[in-house]
């Protein structure tokens, strides 16, 4: 159960700090100018704005930038806003077209401007449109509960206009990310980014855990990981579960400065391994992800030959964890979680003992060290 923190950045012009503003995914734009051409089509009229329940469960209102009808086919779209995260996609119209055919479910397809995946480790079909899990099974229900009543299924294509030039401005090239941009979004929600708000977003919210006298804090680098340690903890206050995001090493060091004695650290492959090759700030931005040095875990993990060579090329943290198979998994997270406690025990100056555990992409845990924690 993740819950929403409140991210403060800049002054207003009165000197208050002046609240960060959210946006919205790629992902729930999209989802929005489906359902308001499903509706289009429904109704035999457009619509000029459109409310969605995000994948999160908030509602959340949008307003067309476009919308058109003619006969059995519908496009809308919607113009992204990121809010006051620099996000490369701020400004994107999201285009997608419903169509009605006879066939009953509901067909996603990418169109111009949406990246075609050609690399495995993204957890998406090679030769398929770059629209990630969450987000296609948010257009398909909301164009399906916009149909119910129709008895016809459905053909929906999205497309980004600019996409291609977008994806220029993104990584998505070096991951095999080929066209234009990927529709993303776990939550509906873009939190915007600002690394010294929400790092003292994190020192306060360690504050509030040994204010309370509690001796141990559970760090989390995101939702899932969250998730996780909650159950594994469920004895906990909530004030012990700090969703750190990419500022671990903020949290840290404000954990040794509180006199915290235990910080339990749950995070996935990505973020560890960039902590366990010492980079403490994990956000895209700022670090890439060294599948070297999991190629050089994996050796002392015993992996043979093949395997540490396919992990030195390996597209992304995540293909590396599918590429070490499912028998070796826990040998590589331990020997990884190993690491990530020794970066961080020492970037909190060893006053904190310090264990990490690796959470799979399903919320499950994979791994941890030391054993006992």
């Amino acid at each position: 159960m993740a819950r929403d923190r409140h991210i403060q950045a800049g002054e207003g012009a009165h000197g208050r700090a002046r609240p960060l503003r959210t946006g919205f995914t790629t992902g729930a734009c999209a989802a929005a100018a489906a359902r308001a051409a499903a509706r289009a089509l429904v109704n035999g009229t457009p619509v000029g704005e459109i409310e969605i329940a995000l994948p999160n469960g908030a509602p959340a209102r949008f307003a067309l930038a476009s919308a058109a009808l003619g006969g059995a086919r519908a496009t809308c779209s919607v113009v992204k806003d990121a809010g006051d995260d620099p996000d490369a996609t701020h400004g994107a119209e999201i285009v997608v077209t419903v169509e009605l055919r006879l066939a009953p479910g509901v067909e996603i397809r990418g169109g111009t401007g949406v990246a075609t995946v050609t690399r495995p480790g993204l957890g998406l079909e090679l030769g398929t449109a770059a629209i990630n899990p969450v987000p296609r099974r948010h257009i398909a229900a909301v164009v399906a509960e916009a149909l119910a009543g129709v008895g016809r299924g459905a053909l929906v294509t999205v497309s980004v206009p600019r996409g291609e030039e977008l994806a220029r401005r993104t990584l998505n090239a070096r991951l095999g990310l080929v066209g234009g941009i990927s529709i993303l979004g776990t939550t509906g929600i873009v939190r915007p980014f600002s690394a010294a708000a929400y790092g003292a977003a994190v020192a306060r919210a360690v504050d509030v855990a040994g204010a309370g006298g509690l001796d141990a804090v559970v760090l989390s680098t995101g939702a899932r990981s969250e998730a996780c340690a909650m159950r594994e903890h469920r004895g906990l206050p909530e004030e012990a579960f700090v969703l750190a995001g990419d500022c671990v090493g903020v949290a840290l060091r404000r954990a040794a400065r509180r006199g915290i004695a235990r910080v339990r650290l749950y995070g996935m492959i990505g973020k560890l391994t960039k902590l366990a090759a010492g980079h403490m700030q994990v956000h895209a931005s700022r670090s890439e992800v060294d599948v070297g040095l999991l190629a050089a875990l994996a050796e002392g993990a015993g992996a043979p030959a093949e395997v540490r060579e396919a992990l030195a090329r390996a597209a992304t943290a995540r293909h590396a964890l599918e590429l070490v198979g499912a028998p070796r998994v826990a040998r590589l997270g331990a020997a990884l979680c190993q690491r990530v406690v020794e970066r961080c025990t020492a970037h909190a100056g060893g006053a904190v003992a310090v264990s990490a555990a690796l959470v799979s992409f399903e919320g499950a845990l994979l791994a941890r060290h030391p054993e006992a924690a």
